[in-house]
């Protein structure tokens, strides 16, 4: 309700586990019911983070993560394009990261997880080409969210230093822009890849990470 306030968007909320692909199944289900012509838009961009070195690494927070970021991706386009190839249009966006593209130590799960997505891009954009869908992924480097807060509070307590040294600090270690990505840039890039402007546009892996990937 609030979301159809702020937007004034007939939106559904559906939850679901995503770590259990019977619920991601009835994920597509539904969400198929209320579009009946079939969904048009996907946005891939569940995720979560956790960093510890890979010797230290829980395998089931590895497995959760696979599961979340890279499983139901697949999942939700291999229940979803068969109706976009159907009717000759069709947009999956896989909200990726910096990560998909580049390592960072402490993040065996995510950046292996965010590569398979760019790799999934590709193969599902090879599979769709010339068929009206197209099929991409969104690469942003920092982006102010509850993921990147806590590791800002992480460097905070590992250095002693405050809140705004420590956003320095994450930000000149990998973003030569010094400037967190904004949400809205996101989002702007991918209304971008839903436009007739983009219709030759798949299988790229796009970034905004301020100039991160070009070192």
């Amino acid at each position: 309700k609030d979301f159809r306030r702020y937007t004034d968007v007939n939106a559904t909320y559906i939850p679901a586990d995503l770590t259990n692909p019977t619920d991601v199944d009835r994920l597509c289900a539904e969400a198929s019911e209320h579009c009946t012509d079939g969904v048009d838009i996907v946005v891939n961009n569940a995720g979560f983070q956790h960093t510890a070195s890979i010797e230290s690494f829980p395998l089931a927070t590895w497995d959760a993560m696979i599961a979340v970021l890279l499983t139901t991706p697949f999942l939700i386009t291999k229940h979803l394009v068969p109706t976009m190839k159907a009717k000759g249009w069709g947009r999956i966006i896989n909200i990726a990261s910096a990560h998909g593209l580049v390592a960072s130590v402490e993040k065996c799960a995510y950046v292996s997880a965010k590569h398979g997505v760019t790799g999934l891009t590709k193969v599902v954009a090879l599979e769709t080409a010339g068929t009206g869908v197209t099929c991409n992924a969104v690469c942003p480097g920092w982006v102010l969210t509850p993921l990147v807060e806590k590791q800002i509070q992480r460097l905070m307590e590992e250095h002693g230093i405050p809140w705004e040294d420590a956003q320095t600090m994450l930000l000149s270690r990998k973003q030569p822009s010094n400037q967190f990505v904004t949400p809205d840039q996101i989002g702007n890039m991918v209304t971008f890849l839903c436009s007739p402007a983009a219709n030759q546009i798949t299988g790229s892996c796009i970034s905004i990470d301020g100039g991160w990937t070009a070192q």
